[in-house]
């Protein structure tokens, strides 16, 4: 039976629209990526979509995940009977094959077994007759170099839904499309900042984003929106807020959280040879700039304050490059777009004249931790009350 292929990478346009995806038609389908709670969601709504349609009670889940060649070889064999073995009373048949784990390029999946395993169900595959009988295959990392996924890249459909990394750029931005949209299928709304606010302590595991969203709304109650306090007082900030809190902290110039961080950043220090009170200052050396070219911009007026970040991404791709230095170091365009924008949204906080002499007080702060003998946590307490502190009104 011939029937038409259709290989998608679906997360992009899913969480644009945030429009429940459409059920494949055709009776075989692959499900795999490294994001392993999208390939579990995306997976169990196609199967239960399908036993739907189909109806009948006969439908089978084969588990495929293996820990050695000679397992996967059997679990091979059971997901062929699954697929010999038609309904006892008619009708149409939905085969889950179920987790698999040796798609991809591991020491499983190189084994004998399941290289000649695979190249035998290719050829099986190819020559079945679908006619009442539906195959899903959800599964981590696929080698798309090897011959079965092409094959059923071709003969069949293919989704890949690909993790959340900081080494995407635009990873905030997606991953607050899958908040905001989740949020809404709880029936509440996110304010201005809660959205980013939720995301930045969460970091990029869409698995705890979603879990957090469950928290947030169960935390509101009745209210129809979330606010930036209510993350804040439910989310459980994971390792990505961490590393960032110290810096949003002073971007936000909230002293007393700034201060707060600072005694947490510099305990984490005593016990992790990754961090030391020379990184912090140099990690608030970077925050500061940022706050001091966002500001620049804004006094300039080439950009304008955005509460979304497509929002403002639109403004940063018009800027003239023409306009800023060639070494990335020093120009506003070198930084990632998304700090940026975080950047923009704290600047209202300290003026220009503010931005440069905290500039120059972190790299005051930086030579004494490096050559004086005064105790690292009055030298960053000293100067980062000195940043913050607001000036004091006069009477």
């Amino acid at each position: 039976m011939n029937f038409l292929s259709k290989s998608t990478k679906v997360p992009a346009k899913n969480q644009k629209t945030n429009k429940a995806p459409s059920l494949p038609e055709v009776p075989l389908v692959l499900v795999h990526g490294d994001d392993d709670f999208a390939v579990s969601q995306r997976a169990r709504q196609i199967f239960q979509g399908w036993c739907e349609a189909v109806g009948g009670e006969d439908h089978e889940t084969v588990e495929a995940h293996a820990a050695n060649g000679g397992e996967a070889s059997k679990i091979l064999g059971r997901l062929r009977m699954a697929l010999d073995t038609l309904p006892f009373f008619g009708g149409e048949k939905v085969v889950w094959f179920k987790d698999c784990n040796f798609l991809g390029d591991d020491r499983t999946s190189k084994t004998k077994d399941v290289t000649s395993g695979l190249a035998d169900l290719t050829a099986w595959l190819k020559a079945f007759d679908w006619q009442g009988v539906r195959l899903l295959i959800s599964a981590a990392k696929c080698d798309k170099r090897k011959v079965f996924y092409k094959a059923i890249a071709k003969q069949g459909h293919d989704e890949e839904f690909k993790a959340l990394s900081t080494d995407d750029r635009e990873w905030q931005a997606k991953a607050e499309q899958l908040v905001t949209g989740k949020l809404r299928k709880l029936g509440v709304k996110a304010d201005y900042g809660a959205a980013t606010e939720l995301v930045q302590m969460v970091g990029p595991n869409s698995r705890a984003l979603m879990s957090e969203c469950e928290k947030v709304a169960l935390y509101v109650g009745d209210r129809a929106e979330v606010t930036r306090d209510d993350v804040r007082a439910i989310v459980t900030p994971g390792k990505h807020a961490k590393a960032f809190a110290l810096g949003d902290a002073l971007g936000d110039r909230n002293l007393p959280r700034l201060l707060r961080r600072l005694d947490e950043d510099l305990w984490a220090a005593k016990t992790d040879r990754q961090k030391s009170t020379i990184g912090l200052c140099s990690g608030l050396i970077s925050k500061v700039r940022a706050l001091l070219f966002a500001r620049e911009l804004l006094d300039a007026d080439m950009i304008r304050p955005a509460h979304a970040y497509p929002e403002f991404k639109s403004q940063l791709d018009t800027l003239p490059a023409g306009e800023f230095p060639d070494d990335r170091r020093i120009s506003p365009l070198g930084l990632h777009p998304y700090v940026l924008f975080n950047a923009t949204r704290q600047a209202n906080n300290y003026t220009s004249a503010e931005l440069v002499r905290a500039l120059d007080l972190l790299m005051q702060a930086n030579l004494k931790l490096v050559s004086s003998s005064l105790d690292d946590s009055f030298i960053l307490q000293s100067t980062l009350t000195q940043i913050a502190a607001r000036p004091a009104v006069a009477a």
